[in-house]
């Protein structure tokens, strides 16, 4: 993105001064050369002729490429995106004619936990559609009742038998992108649990306009605090994960004009708060 960044200004400085020397040389010529009104009229459409002639050659330098690479990517995006459907969807639809056929316990067991794992699967499938989808266009908004959104992620956690969690909720209505609130809720949650003890609580408040998502883990001290945004940190490195979690929290509060802050303190906990006026 900087670098493209860079592309278009380098053109546009380009362009700039090819339009100025022109123009400074139509009207050097014109008063030199006393030029009647016809004639002036005359250099003035061999200029924008250059002038457009010469945008279009620097616009197909830079945009056609891309382009080029972004229908490219898209059409690979869409066939990876079909092919990925039909494993899962068939993975779904064997489950559960199984489980009508299947009437020992054990084996009941084991198809319950590959139709969970199926369904993180679709949930993986559904973000990455949806991610692709808001590179490309506008992603539009919707009402969401944010207490039912928290209990309905909060159930799916809860399936791990990893952290207890103490719920404190109002009814909060909001209009926003919905999947990418649920990821965005997601990757809190995710970090709540993964950086504290098994069976600790994690605290769970939501007001009218405020949600607050507080765990008693490792903990940051100042110095990690200012880095918590960066894509790739990580203030654990013994942790699993990416480090990108708390980077497309940040974004997607920024895109929503969401209000957020963290504070933390090391061995202690952390706590996340979001101001969703």
């Amino acid at each position: 993105m900087i670098e493209r960044d860079k592309e278009l200004l380098l053109a546009l400085i380009i362009y700039i001064i090819t339009i100025t020397v022109l123009l400074m040389a139509v009207y050097k010529f014109s008063d030199n050369w006393n030029l009647n009104e016809f004639n002036f009229f005359i250099a003035g459409a061999v200029v924008f002729v250059v002038v457009v002639g010469w945008g279009y050659i620097l616009f197909s330098l830079l945009f056609a490429p891309k382009k080029k690479m972004e229908e490219t990517l898209t059409t690979l995006t869409n066939d990876i995106i079909h092919e990925l459907n039909i494993p899962l969807s068939t993975i779904s639809a064997n489950v559960s004619m199984l489980q009508k056929s299947i009437e020992d316990e054990k084996s009941h067991k084991r198809l319950q936990r590959i139709e969970d794992a199926s369904k993180r699967l679709k949930k993986l499938y559904d973000e990455l559609v949806y991610t692709i989808h808001k590179e490309m266009y506008q992603v539009p908004k919707e009402p969401l009742d944010v207490k039912k959104v928290v209990e309905e992620r909060v159930s799916i956690f809860k399936e791990q038998k990893r952290n207890l969690f103490e719920l404190n909720l109002v009814s909060c209505k909001i209009e926003v992108d919905k999947i990418g609130f649920e990821q965005m809720l997601d990757n809190i949650l995710s970090n709540a649990m993964k950086y504290s003890e098994k069976n600790t609580p994690i605290y769970i408040s939501l007001s009218a306009d405020k949600l607050c998502i507080k765990d008693s883990g490792i903990g940051m001290n100042e110095v990690e605090l200012l880095h918590v945004y960066e894509r790739y940190f990580q203030s654990d490195i013994n942790n699993e994960g990416k480090g990108i979690g708390l980077a497309l929290v940040k974004r997607y509060c920024d895109d929503e004009g969401f209000q957020i802050h963290i504070s933390s303190e090391k061995n202690v906990g952390t706590e996340v708060c979001l101001t969703l006026n």
